[in-house]
């Protein structure tokens, strides 16, 4: 049985060996996410070699999504290792970076802080773990009593409760990150925190003075993102994709908030036939614990019934004790997940006219494999992996196979839900119906009088020029 839903695995010292790389891939990870907040430029460098030398190895075409640090909201280094932070306790943020470090003070490097608050807002340290009441803000200062205490670290993430603390949508290590990306030639580039489609133009402007074909993933992570409607789906269509990045969204708008937004991000990305990542905490716990809970596979048989192409894992892979084994627990859940009848079938536009011809063949391509008899699969021969792209919006229980000759297109394809790559050029062969037949039928995925929908252009090697739907059978 072919798993839909993708897995996407995050590099870190504790998977970034050959040997580990080549476990991940073999318990079922598509994408590798290369985090561009941590490591340094010639880590990420020797990373991404790996991953491509060990996937070229096994044939498998798996993506390498760079993620960009973005202007993320920190304190400073703090004057001690580790700072406890009582309820009701006093302390101040300043943004004078000459104050004295101390237990009552310390210095956030947010420049505007100060003019973004004011009494009684709740401001958010370490991912909403701390919770500070803003009383009164006197100059440089923002002086707060302490709500919810903790352990507050060097360098941990400030949130205002609502959102209303922004930065400039590119820092100048995202520049650098973005030229390493393009000599890397990753697949996707994850431009965290952006507010609006206007926050992702500096850095679709830099690949494009690069010449770097890499997709842009925006990272939903902010309140501004999804204050209403119509900036959310300017946002996802500005785009090439998305990501619900949860951690620092639920931390602005709410937890409680949080699981609605996430189900309208995928819906609404779907609907503009955008990919869609779901992440942050996936399966947390097993980061020290060999099993998730059942919470956790709840939380990511949650997302794949929403319709998601993927589910993350960050520290999980990156940095914790057990990579291997939460892939496969993904995987197992992913597939468990798959089986409810609900997401099997589609009726998904049916009431609306559809304007361009790649998408109405690709669509009607699902429409027959999911009602006509005997269908096993779906084959897309395609130059960019749109067409799959496209195919992979309606819901089926039927694997989808996207055969290019472009190596680029297969890895691109990797994220895209229910699709199989496979690189291989049909062009070189006089029948080309019956060589994708052979093909696929070498995956071990079709039996003499399977039937499959096949999509294909009648100008093969040209872009966006798919046009023609047949349904074959495959007689061995």
């Amino acid at each position: 049985m072919v798993r839909r839903t993708k897995i996407v695995a995050t590099i870190g010292p504790a998977s970034s060996s050959p040997e580990a790389i080549g476990q991940l891939l073999d318990k079922g990870v598509n994408v590798f996410r290369l985090n561009f907040s941590h490591g340094t430029a010639d880590e990420h460098r020797q990373r991404a070699e790996t991953i491509r030398q060990v996937s070229q190895q096994k044939k498998i075409y798996a993506a390498i999504l760079g993620d960009l640090q973005g202007p993320k909201i920190r304190i400073a280094d703090l004057h001690c290792d580790e700072l406890p932070l009582e309820d009701g306790a006093d302390i101040t943020l300043t943004t004078d970076d000459t104050s004295q470090k101390s237990d009552q003070c310390v210095i956030v490097g947010y420049k505007p802080l100060p003019q973004c608050v004011s009494a009684n807002d709740t401001l958010l340290l370490d991912d909403g773990l701390i919770q500070l009441t803003v009383i009164s803000v006197d100059g440089n200062d923002v002086h707060c009593q302490v709500k919810v205490g903790g352990i507050l670290k060097s360098r941990k993430g400030l949130n205002r409760l609502g959102g209303g603390l922004s930065a400039p949508a590119i820092t100048e290590k995202d520049l650098k990150d973005i030229e390493l990306a393009s000599e890397l030639h990753m697949d996707y580039l994850a431009v965290s925190f952006p507010s609006c489609a206007d926050d992702l133009i500096p850095v679709k402007d830099k690949l494009h003075e690069l010449g770097a074909d890499i997709r842009i993933i925006a990272k939903v992570e902010r309140a501004e993102a999804v204050g209403d409607d119509d900036t959310l789906k300017e946002l996802i269509k500005a785009a090439d994709g998305v990501m619900v990045a949860r951690g620092d969204l639920g931390v602005e708008i709410g937890d409680a908030q949080l699981i609605g937004i996430q189900k309208k991000i995928i819906r609404q990305a779907r609907r503009c036939n955008k990919p869609v990542i779901t992440a942050t905490q996936m399966m947390e716990s097993m980061i020290n614990n060999p099993v998730p809970t059942r919470a956790e596979v709840f939380d990511v048989a949650n997302a794949v019934l929403d319709g998601t192409d993927a589910v993350m894992l960050s520290a999980e892979t990156a940095t914790g004790k057990y990579p291997t084994k939460v892939v496969a627990a993904m995987a197992s859940t992913c597939l468990g997940a798959e089986q409810h009848p609900d997401i099997r079938r589609s009726s998904h536009r049916l009431n609306r006219n559809i304007e361009h011809i790649e998408e109405i063949i690709a669509l009607s391509a699902i429409y027959a494999a999911n009602h006509l008899s005997n269908v096993t699969a779906s084959i897309c021969l395609t130059e960019s992996g749109n067409t799959a792209l496209l195919m992979s919006r309606l819901s089926s229980g039927l694997p989808i196979y996207g055969i290019s000759r472009n190596l680029e297109a297969c890895r691109r394809m990797a994220l895209y839900r229910g699709v199989v790559p496979i690189y291989y050029d049909v062009t070189q062969h006089d029948d080309i119906y019956q060589c994708a037949l052979t093909v696929v039928a070498e995956t071990g995925a079709l039996q003499k009088g399977d039937r499959v929908t096949l999509t294909k252009g009648d100008m093969m090697g040209s872009l966006g020029m798919t046009n023609t739907l047949k349904v074959l059978t495959y007689n061995g």
